[in-house]
């Protein structure tokens, strides 16, 4: 069941998260007349109705012309007629699915499926100006066969095939849609209807699901679909493939333009070794029978364990030395150092049962379980090598059941490709491994349109639910909001920590995978669990790597290592103790309803589960870098439907500011080109001081107004700086010796906070780059992220500041960011239009941070032509960019505000300044 605000019904807006009626009695009591709407619209009685929230205004999507409009059969008002923005029940409204694809093995079900979410087209005058003026046409869409949407990850039990039946029924996926919320056994369905499929269940389950869906099973070769969805995995995800060596994993860049050839070693009952040359390209060069089916198998005989994984925690206990003949056993304890083995190496697996007078019973199954586990892991990584080493071939990846994200398994095998190749060859695994069948089943479908996607236009996301790789079964997230905080608020009333985001089904709910006990502190995870979270891909075709970056290939946008784990516990800490003080805000933010708290509450305990899970495990998530907890962060927030929990306090300063913005210009002009210059970058660097990301600023706030810092931050600037490049900076813009050096021709000014930031700190600068005949383009977050100015709002700002300033004033009209501006009659209008634009793109980024290998295509074209790159704050310039080189000059300004960071990157202390200059390289 869907529901829109009216003003998105009528411009055929909207997006499937909603808010519904409690049930149908709530439902029917809440019916209204749409004639407020000017829409016309059946009024009927509904069958179901369900829990649900409304989607953020910024979330709505509008279809393209080509695909179903809305459906507004069975739509009516939902609550209050007489509110502002009411919304509108759409009970028969689905998102578009291109389609699914299964893989359906003797254990598990692996199930794949993509929803189109296209992004939003706004009728903005001003972007469409600017997207002229960079040579954009529709927002640089090309012939993207998809336009956006998300690519879903889902496993179930084989033994629980129901469940997945009723989730593809529950979400319509065999329809050719989905509602994810609403369900109508009675629907009617596409008699010829198809699902791709792979995995020997894809045959022995075909009749069940022409039964039950009326689908039929077109199946996919097993081993095309794994190489497929391999070669897919590695290619566009950055971080897909990873080492593990004695409990360490270490994420490993694949360049896709040198993947191949590979060996690709799938573990299931058996082992199959695939030497893939390329795209469709690949052979089965060796394989032993010795695999998983044997581990288990041997495992259940001698341990009488009833599941695999029960094998697998009974080795995390075991100790083999009790039943594997080691060498020491034969040398009395010594090495072999002539032939290089160790006194701890086994000799022979299961050695010591053929002298110990002992019964099966005797020896501990513990013990057994941890000895058979090596013995198999052990060969199938040597003839792996072997196998590698005699096709030439350096990758190795290994994937399939066996693995299950298993620690111990990983390193047992990894162990023995060190070992064998004498440290030339490196065991590596695939966070996805366990869908690379169902991904290559989704892939054979030649409507997918995803061959072409590389890692800059997909983004990984983790909403509470998303389900683990590995080991125990985890269903998809809960189907909205409201179940997400009634989840959550259940571990609260059972005094239960939440450490991981992986819920437990509601009561009565079909469809969630075979949900188990909730993973908590002293619960059911076991310390070596190595399973790691498989989030949600959002696919973005229109982002874009940034084309001024020196080497793309090599670049890292986060400054801080957190492999470190005092460096991880340490962030982890500061955001914690921030946590508080968001939730305040964002709560205030959204009126300080009831409704308002509920979610705060909830925000806060999902946040701070994500944290419990990446302390757990800090690999569960891929590479961890500070700029992706930042991003997290936020991305929870509007999991919550927190769309901007800043936007009072940004108002508030931005009125501040711009009120003594005249004086400060004023000021400015009475000066000559080299103090100017140099009171231009100390005022970026005082302003900076403004971010209620930071502890230290926050306290700040309780001291005086944001004037009185400000003035108090400049005072205080005093040269040199602990890093302090102005020097060099001043010769390139005013020259030396006399040699006046020519303007630049585009800046891009990468902007970070409201307030005085902006106004009094990057705008003048801004300003007087205009003054001296340089386009300047302003770049900002495209969603709010803490106090940062977003480029939806600079317009305004830009527009009150050149109330007060005709070099701004003319250039924000020449750059489209006054439409409607008042011509002034005194001035000339051939000097009108002959002045360098000021322009504002937004940088595809919802984060206090920027990763410059994914930017909106606004953020790309205008960078073409630029010649001199300015970032600014702490999140873009330090946190991230700050080794970052550049084919162009580029200018690094912060104020240091954690005493920590100024200690360990710039060697100093907390309100210390960074100028770093850095010219073409």
């Amino acid at each position: 069941m869907a529901g829109l605000p009216v003003q998105h019904v009528l411009g055929i807006n909207g997006e499937n998260e909603v808010k519904a009626g409690e049930d149908k009695n709530n439902t029917d009591n809440n019916k209204q007349s749409l004639s407020k709407a000017a829409l016309a619209v059946r009024e009927e009685n509904d069958k179901v109705g369900e829990s649900e929230m409304v989607t953020p205004t910024g979330s709505s999507i509008q279809r393209s012309s080509s695909r179903p409009q809305l459906d507004l059969s069975k739509a009516a008002i939902q609550g209050n007629s007489e509110e502002r923005d009411p919304t509108i029940l759409l009970p028969n409204q689905s998102d578009d699915i291109s389609h699914l694809a299964l893989d359906i093995g003797g254990s598990l079900i692996k199930l794949v499926y993509f929803s189109r979410r296209e992004d939003q087209s706004i009728d903005d005058k001003r972007k469409k100006t600017v997207q002229e003026r960079l040579g954009i046409s529709n927002g640089n869409r090309r012939s993207y066969p998809i336009l956006g949407g998300r690519l879903h990850f889902v496993k179930f039990e084989t033994s629980k095939i129901n469940e997945c039946l009723d989730f593809i029924s529950s979400k319509q996926l065999h329809c050719g849609g989905t509602n994810s919320r609403h369900w109508i056994p009675d629907s009617p369905y596409n008699e010829n209807a198809v699902i791709k499929a792979t995995g020997g269940g894809a045959y022995k389950f075909a009749d069940l699901f022409k039964a039950r869906l009326g689908v039929s099973l077109d199946k996919e070769d097993e081993m095309d679909c794994l190489v497929a969805g391999a070669n897919f995995l590695l290619k566009a995800i950055r971080h897909e493939a990873f080492t593990h060596m004695e409990g360490q994993k270490e994420f490993v860049q694949i360049d896709h333009n040198d993947l191949f050839p590979y060996l690709l070693v799938n573990i299931g009952s058996g082992v199959s070794m695939i030497k893939v040359d390329g795209d469709g390209k690949f052979q089965r060069v060796s394989g032993t029978n010795v695999g998983g089916g044997t581990y288990w198998g041997l495992g259940r005989l001698l341990t009488k364990c009833k599941s695999f994984d029960e094998l697998l925690e009974l080795s995390q206990k075991g100790d083999n030395r009790t039943i594997d003949m080691l060498v020491g056993d034969i040398y009395g304890g010594m090495d072999y150092s002539k032939i290089g083995l160790s006194a701890s190496t086994i000799a022979s697996s299961f050695g010591k049962a053929i002298s110990d007078k002992k019964e099966l019973e005797d020896y501990r199954p513990e013990d057994i379980s941890l000895s058979l586990l090596r013995m198999i892991s052990y060969n199938i990584g040597q003839i792996s090598y072997l196998t590698a080493l005699r096709f030439g071939l350096k990758r190795i990846f290994f994937g399939g059941f066996f693995i299950r994200g298993h620690a111990y398994t990983m390193d047992t095998i990894s162990f023995a490709v060190h070992f064998w190749s004498k440290g030339e060859a490196k065991a590596m695994f695939l966070r996805h491994e366990g869908f690379l069948g169902a991904l290559g089943a989704f892939m054979s479908d030649e409507k997918h349109g995803l061959d072409d996607l590389r890692a800059h236009q997909l983004v990984e996301r983790f909403p509470m639910g998303a389900p683990f790789t590995g080991g125990k079964i985890h269903g998809p997230p809960p189907g909205n909001l409201n179940e997400k905080i009634s989840w959550m608020e259940k571990f609260v009333l059972k005094g239960t920590e939440i450490t991981a985001p992986v819920p437990m089904a509601p009561t009565g709910t079909t469809g969630l995978g075979g949900f188990e006990v909730p993973l908590s502190k002293g619960g059911t995870l076991r310390s070596d669990a190595s399973a790691l979270n498989v989030g949600v891909l959002h696919l973005v075709p229109t982002l874009e790597v940034f084309p001024l970056l020196a080497d793309p290939k090599s670049y890292e946008p986060n400054t801080i290592d957190l492999s470190d784990h005092n460096e991880l516990e340490y962030w982890f800490t500061v955001l914690s103790e921030h946590l508080p003080d968001l939730v305040d805000k964002a709560v205030a933010s959204e009126g300080g309803t009831d409704d308002a708290k509920r979610r705060g509450d909830a925000f806060a305990r999902a946040f701070s589960a994500h944290l419990a899970r990446l302390m757990e495990e800090p690999a569960a998530y891929g590479k961890l870098g500070l700029a992706n907890l930042l991003e997290l962060r936020e991305e929870c927030l509007r999991e919550f439907q927190f769309v901007d929990a800043y936007r009072s306090i940004k108002l508030r300063e931005n009125e501040a500011s711009l009120a003594v913005l005249p004086d400060l210009l004023t000021e400015l002009d009475s000066m000559n080109e080299k103090a100017r210059l140099l009171t231009l970058i100390e005022g970026v660097l005082a302003a900076n001081i403004f971010d209620w990301g930071s502890r230290a600023c926050v306290d700040l706030y309780h001291k005086g107004t944001i004037i009185e810092i400000y003035r108090m931050s400049r005072n205080k600037m005093q040269r040199p700086w602990q890093v302090d490049d102005f020097d060099l900076f001043k010769e390139r813009m005013l020259g030396s010796g006399g040699k006046k050096p020519p303007p630049h021709k585009r800046a891009l000014l990468f902007v970070d906070n409201s307030g005085a930031d902006i106004v009094l700190g990057m705008l003048p600068l801004a300003r007087e780059l205009l003054r001296r005949g340089t386009e300047v383009v302003l770049v900002a977050n495209s969603l709010p992220a803490l106090n940062d100015v977003t480029a939806m709002e600079l317009p305004d700002i830009v527009a009150e500041a050149a109330k007060h300033c005709d070099i701004l004033r003319k250039a924000a009209e020449a750059g489209g960011l006054l439409v409607d501006a008042m011509v002034n009659t005194l001035d000339d209008s051939k000097e009108s239009s002959t002045s360098v634009p000021l322009m504002v793109v937004e940088n595809g980024c919802g984060g206090p941070c920027i990763d410059l290998r994914q930017v909106s295509p606004e953020l790309a074209a205008a960078a073409k032509d630029a010649d001199l790159i300015i970032l600014e704050g702490m999140g873009r310039a330090l946190h991230t960019n700050f080794n970052a080189w550049f084919k162009c000059d580029a200018l690094k300004l912060a104020m240091v505000k954690n005493q920590r960071l100024a200690e360990k990157l710039i060697e100093g202390k907390i309100y210390d300044c960074v100028c770093r200059y850095e010219a073409a390289s």
